[in-house]
């Protein structure tokens, strides 16, 4: 199962996930991000044009993620170096292996990565 993992700041709209999305690569088979960012409405938009499903990563399982990238504001936020890498390897599940590395979309708003595993 290929899991495409965002970031995003509070006022990121569809354009933005689709910008960040477009950088990584493969078409995903599901959506991961932070608990809390799950029912934004640009991610449910892009989910349903996708016909794929969001899952909810929670906080202590985005801090068990080990990531490549690492961002002091989602550290700060998150307790992880990459809220989108670690979103996509959770979803991705145990063993999962991230096969993108962060992308920021083109307008700074979002970011995504994407992972590969047997899922969450």
């Amino acid at each position: 199962m290929i899991v495409a993992g965002f970031g995003f700041r509070a006022g990121a709209g569809i354009a933005s996930l689709r910008g960040a999305l477009a950088a990584c690569g493969p078409d995903p088979q599901m959506l991961a991000t932070a608990g809390g960012k799950a029912d934004s409405a640009a991610l449910r938009q892009l989910a349903a044009e996708l016909g794929i499903a969001v899952f909810a990563a929670p906080p202590a399982l985005l801090m068990a993620q080990e990531t490549l990238s690492h961002s002091q504001a989602s550290l700060a936020a998150y307790g992880t170096g990459s809220v989108a890498e670690a979103a996509a390897l959770a979803g991705a599940g145990p063993g999962a292996r991230l096969i993108a590395r962060r992308q920021i979309s083109p307008d700074r708003m979002a970011t995504c990565a994407m992972a590969e595993g047997d899922g969450a």
